[in-house]
C-alpha cells in the first residue's frame, strides 16, 4: 500500500490490514457526510461496550479498543481546532472529526508516543485550554482538548499511559497481540550461512564458527560469526577478554575478488597504563594476512580522537600502531549519542509545527544535524576507499561496537555492494549488520516504556537511515528501494507492531521467542513490494563513489517535514512512481521482443555454408 503524504489537515481511514501509520485515499467512508453526535451520548465508552458507530476506529488483527472520548478537541496547528471522537486501542490513537464537512482522521501507534502530559487544571479557563498534549518520536506533537464537566480526560490520560508505555505497567507490547498474516514469512530474510556463502565465506583464509552458538562468549552478538580460519577457540576467548563487552573483530564483508575485508569489533580495553594482549595483536594480524594483496590494515575509530584518549581512563581506548605492527589509525569524528540526540531535538524544534522562513537555513545550519551526516558518510566513503580502491581490509569500531559502527560498516557495505541496494539485500544488511551484531534498539528507542528522559536514547538509526535517503538522491538509478521504503520502515522501528527492531540483541530475542509470538516487518513490506519499488532503477551499477561534501548533502524534508502540509509535494508522486513502473515494464518487454527480432533476422540473412561433398571411396 501507498504512503500517502499524511497530515494534520486530511487524514484517513484504513482498513484492517492498512497500514494504520499511511493513509489510504480510496475510503469511501471520508466521502459521506457525518453529522454531528447525539448530546444523549455518553462522553466515554469503555471496553467491552458496544461501540458499533460509524466512527469507530478501523482495527488490525489482535487490535481492541480499550476507551473513547467524545467532544474532544484536536488542536491542529495548520487548519485550527476540530471537534470529534478520540478512541484510544492498544495499538493506537484515532481521532474522527465530527464538524467538518469532510471529515478527517489524525492517528498515531502508542509505540511512536515519547511521553503524554495533562495541558491546564481546575482553575483554567478559556476554551481548550485543558486536555492532553502528545510529544512523538517521530517529529510531531498532538494536542486535544477536553470538556471539564466531561470527566474524560482522566480515562483518557490513564489508557494513554497504558498502552503507550506497557512495559511501565506490566503489558505487552502490541506486537504480540498482533496477529495478521501474510503470504511470506519475513524472519527468514537472514540465513547468515547462506549469506557468507553469497560472499564466498568459508575459504582459505576465513572460516564459519559457532563458538558463540549459546551467547555464551559476547551475548550482543550473534551466534554465527567468520573469524581467520588460523583462529583458534583459545584465541577467540583471549581477544573476547580483552575487548569491550567481548566483542571480538569479526567479518562482516569481503571483496569477492581482492578478498580485503572489512570487519567490526568495540575497542580494546587498554585503559590509562597501555595495556597489551599478545592474542589480540596476533589475532589483529591474521585478519591482515587474510588479504594476500595488502600487507597493511587500517583501523577506523569511528570516535573524535579527544573522545577515543578520555575512554582510557575508564579503562577503554584504542589500538597503538606500536604494538599493532602494519595498521594504521584513523579517528573518524563522528560525535557520540548524547550529541545525536540534542541536535534532533533542535531539528523537532525548527520543523515542527511551523517553519520560519526567514531563519530556516540558518537554523538548519544550527542544529548541526546535516554536518553529523557527512561525517557519517565520510567516514563510510573512506573505508570503501581503502577495501575497493587500495584493496586494503579494514578494521571499524567505536566504543562498544553497535552504534556508529553499525553506521559505518552498514553504509560501506552499501557503497560496495549492489545486493544490499535492493529491497531484500537491505533488508538482510539491517538484519545483519544492525539487529544481529546487538544495536540496542530497546535502550536507544525506549520501546514500551516511559523513561523519555533516559540518556540511553538516541537517534543512532534513523541517522543512517537519512545517510542511506542522501545516497539514493545522489545515486537515484542505484537502489531499488524508494523513499516510502525508508520512511515505512522508520515508522516501524517506533511503532511496536512488528516484532523485528524489539529488544537490543539476538540473544534477548531468542529468549523472549520474538519470531514465534510476532510479525516481521519484512512478511508486511514483502507482501506489497511493488509499492517500494524505485522506477528509475537500473540493476547495473557497480561500486558507488559519492562526494561527502556538505553542498550536496539536503534535509529529509519528505520525513522531518511530513506534517506540515506546506511542504508536501505538490505532484501526485506515488500515483506517478505506479504509472512509471508499468511503463517501465512495458519498455523492458519492448525491448527483449526487439532483441528477439534483430536475432532472429540475423539468423534469416545469414549465407548458408557451402556443403561439403562426400569422399569418394574407390
Amino acid at each position: 500500500m501507498d504512503r500517502k503524504s499524511v497530515d494534520f489537515e486530511a487524514g484517513r481511514s484504513k482498513d484492517a490490514s492498512s497500514d494504520s501509520l499511511v493513509s489510504d485515499s480510496k475510503s469511501s467512508s471520508l466521502n459521506s457526510k457525518l453529522g454531528q453526535e447525539s448530546q444523549q451520548q455518553p462522553s466515554i465508552v469503555e471496553p467491552g461496550q458496544s461501540t458499533s458507530r460509524p466512527d469507530d476506529p478501523p482495527l488490525l488483527p489482535g487490535e481492541k479498543v480499550m476507551g473513547v472520548a467524545r467532544e474532544v478537541t484536536y488542536l491542529c496547528p495548520y487548519s485550527g481546532p476540530a471537534r470529534g471522537v478520540l478512541s484510544v486501542t492498544n495499538y493506537k490513537l484515532h481521532f474522527r472529526s465530527m464538524d467538518r464537512d469532510t471529515p478527517y482522521v489524525v492517528e498515531v501507534p502508542l509505540g511512536v508516543v515519547s511521553r503524554v502530559e495533562k495541558v491546564g487544571g481546575q482553575s483554567s479557563r478559556g476554551e481548550n485550554s485543558y486536555g492532553i498534549e502528545l510529544f512523538c518520536k517521530d517529529m510531531r506533537n498532538l494536542r486535544f482538548g477536553h470538556k471539564q464537566e466531561n470527566h474524560s480526560r482522566r480515562n483518557v490520560f490513564e489508557k494513554l499511559q497504558q498502552y503507550a508505555f506497557p512495559l511501565s505497567h506490566k503489558l505487552p507490547l502490541f506486537a504480540f497481540d498482533y496477529s495478521e498474516t501474510f503470504p511470506e514469512n519475513g524472519w527468514n530474510a537472514l540465513e547468515p550461512i547462506a549469506e557468507f556463502k553469497r560472499m564466498g565465506v568459508p575459504n582459505d583464509m576465513w572460516k564459519i564458527t559457532k563458538i558463540n552458538e549459546h551467547y555464551e562468549i559476547c551475548d550482543s552478538y550473534p551466534a554465527v560469526w567468520a573469524i581467520p580460519a588460523a583462529a583458534t577457540d583459545d584465541d577467540v576467548r583471549a581477544v573476547a577478554a580483552f575487548r569491550s563487552r567481548a566483542r571480538i573483530p569479526v567479518l562482516s564483508w569481503i571483496h569477492p575478488e581482492s578478498q580485503a575485508t572489512i570487519c567490526r569489533c568495540s575497542q580494546p580495553l587498554v585503559g590509562v597504563g597501555g595495556k597489551r594482549c599478545r592474542e589480540d595483536e596476533r589475532y589483529i594480524q591474521l585478519i591482515m594476512d587474510a588479504n594476500a594483496q595488502s600487507h597493511k590494515l587500517y583501523i577506523m575509530d569511528a570516535r573524535p580522537s579527544a573522545n577515543a584518549i578520555a575512554n582510557k581512563a575508564k579503562g577503554g581506548g584504542y589500538e597503538s600502531e606500536d604494538a599493532y605492527q602494519n595498521a594504521e589509525l584513523f579517528f573518524l569524528d563522528i560525535h557520540n549519542i548524547h550529541v545525536m540526540r540534542e541536535s534532533l531535538r533542535k531539528l523537532k524544534e525548527l520543523c515542527f509545527p511551523n517553519i520560519e522562513e526567514s531563519r530556516w537555513l540558518s537554523g538548519i545550519e544550527g542544529t548541526y544535524w546535516l554536518k553529523h551526516i557527512k561525517y557519517v558518510l565520510t567516514g563510510a566513503c573512506r573505508i570503501a576507499n581503502r577495501v575497493e580502491t587500495h584493496k586494503t581490509s579494514v578494521l571499524v569500531h567505536c566504543s562498544d561496537g553497535w552504534d556508529r559502527t553499525a553506521q559505518l560498516t552498514a553504509l560501506a557495505m552499501l557503497l560496495l555492494d549492489p545486493y544490499y541496494r535492493t529491497i531484500k539485500g537491505f533488508e538482510v544488511l539491517i538484519e545483519k549488520e544492525w539487529l544481529s551484531f546487538g544495536h540496542k534498539f530497546q535502550q536507544r528507542i525506549g520501546h514500551g516504556d516511559d523513561h523519555h528522559s533516559d540518556a540511553d536514547r538516541s537517534p543512532v538509526f534513523l541517522q543512517f537511515m537519512d545517510c542511506v535517503w542522501q545516497l539514493t538522491q545522489l545515486f537515484p538509478n542505484a537502489f531499488q528501494f524508494n523513499e516510502t521504503f525508508l520512511i515505512t520502515i522508520l515508522d516501524h522501528l517506533y511503532s511496536c507492531r512488528f516484532g523485528t527492531f524489539l529488544y537490543n540483541s539476538d540473544r534477548e530475542r531468542v529468549q523472549e521467542n520474538v519470531k514465534q509470538r510476532s510479525v516481521s516487518l519484512w512478511s508486511y513490506i514483502n507482501s506489497s513490494i511493488d509499492n517500494y519499488r524505485n522506477p528509475l532503477f537500473l540493476p547495473h551499477h557497480g561500486v558507488l563513489e559519492p562526494v561527502a561534501s556538505i553542498r550536496l548533502i539536503s534535509l529529509w524534508k519528505g520525513l522531518y517535514c511530513r506534517w506540515n502540509p506546506g511542504m508536501r509535494p505538490q505532484d501526485p508522486v506515488y500515483q506517478r512512481i505506479r504509472e512509471l513502473l508499468v511503463l517501465k515494464e512495458q519498455l523492458e518487454k519492448q525491448v527483449d521482443e526487439c532483441k528477439q527480432e534483430q536475432k532472429a533476422r540475423v539468423s534469416r540473412n545469414m549465407p548458408t555454408p557451402p556443403r561439403l561433398a562426400s569422399p569418394v571411396r574407390s
